[in-house]
């Protein structure tokens, strides 16, 4: 790792870090993470009496989101606890500091995990059955009963604007808004990650090796990760592979999950504050060539699936 100590992290930061450790240790390199959008993620070595230390440490840069939720460094330590009993690697919550570290940012120390995020895979099948089987195992796990997060949707629904940037699928639009709005599904809760998407999840040697960025985690609908997740692979690969996703976690899930529509219009609108658009963290991991253009398109065929998708659901009610 390239020893570049100070010229990205601030001195109250790296304090903290070798602080944080027992016996304390000394911060010897730092290498700025990729990828990360709303945080800012380095990873750190440092020696322990002889012994090299790696850790990852997230710090909470985004002053607007910080109004918003100031309890994130919390959140996501609790996260990380509630996660660590779950079927899937995940990091190792080592220390937090809610409150500014001397000036600095809120920030969560944590491990770090082998691997390294894949999004043009060899094996398309393979890959999205280790995406959905370690999701499941997500869903799996028993959190604290004092978890104190719950799943919310990130745009109101009341107030959100029509997506003019689609003025020829007005009607459908309109349609989906109106099911979105409407009463949800009574579905059972369970740990979800809230941010599940294959930015976020490491691979090694062809299969998962962690899950990443708990800081969303929440107790909700499972069908909440399931749509974040699919509408994230449709702008990516297009709306085929995110059904075909669908069909690997119903069967990693098996019983213990049941479809809903409604999750998936809930997913997609919490994702249209604006014109859709490349996610910038993609490029970050050598994914590049989809335009603005391209991911309009996919998102339109996207919504129609979906409104497809609820009346046949609707029409399987109304015949039963």
């Amino acid at each position: 790792m390239e020893n570049n100590v100070g010229q990205a992290m601030p001195e109250p930061i790296r304090r903290w870090i070798e602080a944080s450790f027992l016996p304390a240790a000394v911060l010897t390199g730092e290498q700025r993470l990729k990828g990360s959008t709303s945080s800012t993620l380095h990873r750190v070595d440092l020696q322990q009496e002889g012994t090299l230390r790696q850790a990852v440490v997230r710090r909470f840069t985004n002053a607007d989101w910080l109004r918003m939720e100031p309890d994130l460094a919390r959140h996501e330590a609790a996260a990380l606890q509630a996660a660590g009993g779950c079927g899937v690697p995940v990091p190792r919550l080592l220390a937090f500091s809610e409150e500014a570290v001397e000036g600095s940012e809120p920030a969560v120390l944590m491990t770090l995990l082998p691997g390294e995020v894949v999004l043009q895979p060899e094996d398309m099948e393979r890959w999205l059955h280790g995406l959905a089987a370690a999701l499941a195992e997500v869903h799996r796990t028993v959190p604290p009963t004092d978890f104190a997060w719950n799943y919310r949707t990130y745009n109101d629904l009341s107030t959100l604007a029509p997506q003019e940037w689609s003025p020829d699928l007005a009607p459908e639009w309109s349609s989906a808004l109106a099911i979105a709005r409407g009463l949800r599904p009574k579905s059972k809760t369970c740990f979800i990650h809230r941010d599940y998407h294959p930015a976020n999840v490491l691979w090694k040697d062809g299969a998962v090796s962690g899950i990443v960025d708990w800081v969303n985690a929440c107790i909700g609908p499972a069908g909440i990760d399931i749509g974040h997740c699919r509408v994230n692979l449709a702008m990516m690969y297009g709306t085929e592979t995110a059904d075909r996703f669908l069909e690997a976690y119903c069967e990693a899930a098996g019983d213990a999950f049941s479809y809903e529509p409604h999750w998936d219009l809930l997913s997609l609108f919490d994702m249209l504050d604006g014109p859709p658009t490349v996610y910038s963290g993609w490029p970050a991991f050598g994914f590049t060539g989809l335009t603005d253009q391209l991911i309009k398109q996919r998102i339109e065929r996207y919504m129609l699936s979906l409104l497809e998708r609820t009346a046949n659901q609707q029409q399987g009610e109304d015949l039963s």
